[in-house]
Order: structure tokens, then C-alpha cells, then sequence
């Protein structure tokens, strides 16, 4: 047995085919083939279902993978340990962000973290919070930023910022003629909501008492995964929708004029940098962090006279 048969198990588990696998791992397949299928002869048991396509792992196959990468994890604190000796910090970070944060924050950050470290590889997708832990938990991530708190076992959560929920409303809407929103006006409002799935739909309900209020007021809902859909519908039919503060951050005069604070305490969702509790690149997720609080606003950085909004995955 070896790392790199263990190395190929893990990409065929990942992408589910022997071609993609051996791309990834810039091998021919019929190699990665070769060595996979010299490890399950070595073990006397088959790791993958090779009838099925996608491929699929066996029962056992499914245990054998779960082992291979906590080994391959445990080996690359071998390299992490001589980054650290050396002062270095490269190689791959593999990053997963929520949607509703990506493209405020990572745009200001990526600049900045490429810059200042260029030996680095950063990899990041775009997931839902269920994603992201499911593929920390396999490994398929090194880390998260994602809405918190969790309370996921195994799961480490660093908060980095607390960002306010603002309400974006119509110029047909009663909130117009208002300074502040509450969360009774906007509970009797037409309100578009973010798809199932999403932490940000929940924590909207949770501010507004939207399940309560909904069958009793008549309200309707539009479901997308889209922040920027969402500010549209309104502009378009009416109502009101709630928006994360960094996706108004640069609106200009006539966009501003139809967002309204809530009155304190303000609803806020927690931002953190989640990891598995034995996670590898401690060095380059660190760096990952402090690029993170050197753009963020200084306001965004305390929970004071504001409320966590909480949510169900």
C-alpha cells in the first residue's frame, strides 16, 4: 500500500470517474487504473462498484476511503510542519463559501492574499453550509467560511464578523415612507426569499416570524438562489426582501434609498472560518483569516446591541 494509491482512491471517490481522476492527478488512466486495482488485490477486497456510472464505492470500499484520507491528512502535516520551520506558506487551500458571502468578500480578499502570497493555490466553490461541512468532514476541503453557530460535531468555528440583515424595499411598499424596518411590517410585506438550502433563508424567517405570520396575512414567496435576484424581484413586482449589509456596500444614491435599518437590538448573521478539529494547513488558513479581518469594516467586527439570527440546515 501506498500514498499514491491512496491518493488515487480518493479522486475516483471524488469525481466518480476514472477519467476525471486521472486528470486531476495528471496520470494516464489506465495507471490510476492499475494502481487502484493493485491495492484492492493486495487487500482482497474491491474499494469501487466499477459497473455502476457513476462509479460508487462498495460498502467496504466506503470504510477503506473514509481510512485513506484520514492517512493522507495525517501525512501532509509532515510538509505543513517544514512550511512552518521554513516561513513558508504555498501549495493548494481548498476553500468553500456560502453564496450569500462570496461575492461581497472574496473579491477584496483574493487580491490581496495572491499578492502577498504568491507560492499559494487557492481552490474555492461556491456551496451550500451542508456541502461545505459534508466535504470538510471527507476532506475534500481544507476550509469553510460559512453562517454560524452550527453545533456540528468535529466541526471548529472561528467567527471573523458579524454582518447586519438590512431590508431592500419597494417604492410601492408602506417600509418606503419609513426611516427603520421592524420585523412585524416586514412579516405583512410580500417577501422573496432565497431557495430551500440556503442558511440565509432561515435566519430571514427567523427575524421575521415569516412561518407564523405567512398563511395568516396572505403573503406569497419567490424562491432563488440569488441575493442580486432577489434585490430584482423587488424592483420589479414590489415587496420587500432581506439582504446581507456587505451586498449594499456599493449601491449608489438611488439603490441606498430603498434599504432601511432595523431598529436595535439588529438582526445579524455570525460569519466564521470553519474547520475539521484536526485540519491540516493551519499556516495558510490562518493567513486566509487575517486577510479576511484586514478588509472587513470595523463596525462588522463586534455582536454588540445586535442579535444572531440562528437557523436550521
Amino acid at each position: 500500500m501506498t500514498l499514491v494509491q491512496l491518493e488515487y482512491v480518493i479522486a475516483v471517490d471524488t469525481y466518480r470517474s476514472f477519467v476525471s481522476a486521472a486528470e486531476h492527478c495528471f496520470v494516464t488512466q489506465p495507471t490510476l487504473s492499475m494502481q487502484i486495482q493493485k491495492l484492492e488485490e493486495s487487500l482482497g477486497a474491491k474499494i469501487f462498484d466499477r459497473s455502476r456510472q457513476p462509479v460508487i464505492p462498495t460498502e467496504i470500499g466506503e470504510k477503506i476511503i473514509r481510512q485513506a484520507r484520514l492517512v493522507l491528512n495525517e501525512s501532509k502535516k509532515i510538509e505543513e510542519l517544514l512550511q512552518t520551520e521554513r516561513g513558508v506558506i504555498s501549495g493548494e487551500l481548498k476553500l468553500g463559501v456560502i453564496p450569500t458571502v462570496a461575492p461581497y468578500l472574496l473579491p477584496d480578499v483574493l487580491t490581496s492574499i495572491l499578492q502577498r502570497y504568491p507560492q499559494l493555490q487557492l481552490q474555492i466553490w461556491e456551496h451550500t453550509t451542508e456541502r461545505i461541512i459534508q466535504d470538510l468532514k471527507t476532506g475534500r476541503l481544507d476550509c469553510g467560511i460559512v453562517s454560524t453557530p452550527l453545533q456540528e460535531t468535529g466541526i471548529e468555528e472561528t467567527p471573523l464578523y458579524y454582518e447586519t440583515f438590512v431590508a431592500y424595499v419597494s417604492e410601492k411598499s408602506p417600509l418606503f415612507e419609513k426611516k427603520v424596518a421592524t420585523a412585524d411590517e416586514i412579516a405583512n410585506e410580500k417577501l422573496w426569499l432565497l431557495n430551500e438550502g440556503h442558511c440565509m433563508r432561515g435566519q430571514v424567517l427567523n427575524i421575521c416570524h415569516y412561518k407564523h405570520n405567512q398563511a395568516a396575512n396572505g403573503t406569497f414567496e419567490y424562491n432563488t438562489g440569488s441575493v442580486e435576484t432577489l434585490k430584482r424581484m423587488v424592483d420589479i413586482n414590489g415587496g420587500v426582501t432581506i439582504l446581507p449589509e456587505m451586498s449594499v456596500l456599493g449601491y449608489d444614491e438611488d439603490q441606498l434609498n430603498h434599504v432601511r435599518y432595523f431598529k436595535a437590538p439588529e438582526p445579524v448573521r455570525e460569519i466564521s472560518l470553519v474547520t475539521t478539529s484536526n485540519f491540516v494547513r493551519k499556516q495558510a488558513v490562518n493567513a486566509l483569516k487575517n486577510e479576511i479581518l484586514e478588509v472587513i469594516p470595523e463596525r462588522f467586527k463586534t455582536k454588540k446591541k445586535r442579535e444572531v439570527m440562528g437557523f436550521d440546515l
